[in-house]
């Protein structure tokens, strides 16, 4: 079984044990990815990068992951294909040859 495969299975299972389907519509996966998201800045705000707490920053990656593959799941998509895809249209957007270094906006290469 592919890694994302089994990850998705494991929060599947943990999320059907507690009947939870019910409430992880795709609007409401989304709505919980910016939650968490939020939580996760919150651990950045006023502080140094490296003040952050790692342990909490952890916990909250694995939250925003969690409900990005079960939104993933929810929508039928490959979370490797997905991912791959935009890194490839990305690679388009960005060639190397204008966009090394540069933080600018592929608009304004």
């Amino acid at each position: 079984m592919k890694e994302t495969e089994e990850i998705k299975q494991a929060l599947i299972n943990f999320r059907n044990e507690r009947d939870w389907e019910q409430f992880h519509n795709p609007k409401d996966l989304a709505l919980a990815i910016n939650v968490e998201a939020g939580e996760l800045l919150e651990l950045f705000l006023w502080k140094n990068p490296e003040e952050a707490n790692r342990e909490k920053v952890k916990e909250e990656l694995a939250d925003i992951l969690a409900y990005a593959f079960l939104l993933a799941d929810k929508y039928g998509f490959d979370i490797k294909e997905i991912v791959m895809d935009k890194i490839r249209i990305n690679g388009e957007k960005y060639p190397v040859d204008k966009s090394k270094g540069s933080a600018k906006k592929y608009n304004e290469l």
